[in-house]
């Protein structure tokens, strides 16, 4: 099964400030602020949705696609997915703008003062499935990231006229977008992706109930946190899976990546929504307990071990075959 996956490609700038922000502000002067912090550390690493999930699909062995636009200074970042089983043949390179770059100070407080450059992100629009569906000898499903909303918006429509599948997964972009283009997004998609949060946000935007967004998607996945995911379907009895018991809680930056990366590649597997969700979820633990998106190694053994200890030895079998 041939999955595309089109999002978001960014590198995170994270810093950290030993002080407090509050400490360095004057209340009258906030009109004409000029500030300089003198931070601790920098910790550059990997991220973008997109890549985030197609690195864990490619742990898993699933060989995914990864639609984007990246900058020219892409060279090592492409190395890396490659190095970990992504097929980055599909990446658009702009010629004149940087690959898309977070910006974080964090202060000891754990306040933020962050920026986002969209750079090379926004040339994701100019990207066309066909090409990639040729290259590649068709294409089984997509997976609508949160990306340039243009290139978003653009890709759900060719799927939908090429009669692509595809998943519709806005996250981070369901708050700029409103009622119109979420209906649009996500009206006749094979999967609709969302935490709790976004569920409710996505029924207040469109107007349409549960019940009415169900019955225009094949499957409603939602993610519940340390709960794990529940699953609905028009007309059959919703799902819920739980997830494994965590070693620690270290960082939960990339969880819902990871759940997406272990659930896809589940479907390319064949083995079944409930495995799928199971993987994703085994897949996600890991990402929780380590500090980044793309900074965890799967050992198959250990992963093997955990999953089998959470879903039991049916279950592990089945996986176990396509691990392998």
């Amino acid at each position: 099964m041939r999955i595309a996956v089109t999002g978001s490609i960014a590198t995170d700038h994270l810093m950290t400030f030993p002080g407090r922000f509050a400490d360095q502000l004057v209340a009258d002067q906030l009109h004409t602020v000029s500030l300089s912090f003198l931070v601790d550390n920098l910790d550059v690493r990997r991220g973008g949705v997109g890549a985030n999930i197609c690195f864990g699909m490619g742990q898993l062995g699933a060989r995914p696609i990864l639609v984007g636009a990246a900058g020219y200074d892409f060279d090592e970042y492409r190395a890396w997915l490659d190095r970990h089983g992504v097929d980055t043949g599909s990446v658009r390179i702009s010629e004149v703008l940087h690959t898309a770059r977070f910006v974080c100070t964090t202060d000891a407080d754990h306040n933020q003062i962050g920026s986002f450059y969209t750079g090379a992100m926004s040339e994701a629009r100019l990207i066309e499935l066909k090409a990639v569906a040729d290259r590649v000898g068709g294409l089984d499903l997509v997976l609508i990231g949160a990306d340039d909303p243009e290139a978003m918006l653009r890709h759900t429509e060719e799927c939908r006229t090429r009669g692509i599948p595809f998943a519709a997964d806005f996250s981070q972009q369901i708050a700029r977008m409103d009622g119109d283009e979420i209906r649009t997004l996500l009206d006749g998609a094979t999967y609709l992706f969302s935490n709790e949060y976004e569920k409710g946000l996505i029924e207040t935007k469109t107007g349409w109930s549960a019940e009415e967004i169900l019955g225009r998607v094949g499957h409603r996945v939602t993610t519940l946190g340390a709960r794990g995911v529940r699953i609905e379907r028009a007309g059959e009895p919703a799902f819920e899976v739980g997830c494994p018991d965590e070693e620690a809680k270290v960082d939960p930056t990339g969880v819902g990546d990871a759940f997406r990366a272990g659930f896809l590649s589940g479907l390319a597997w064949g083995v079944g929504m409930e495995r799928a969700a199971q993987v994703g979820c085994m897949l996600a633990t890991l990402v929780i307990e380590t500090l980044g998106t793309q900074e965890y190694t799967l050992r198959r053994a250990h992963f093997m071990e955990r999953f089998t200890k959470a879903y039991g030895d049916d279950a592990a079998t089945e996986v176990r075959a396509h691990l392998a």
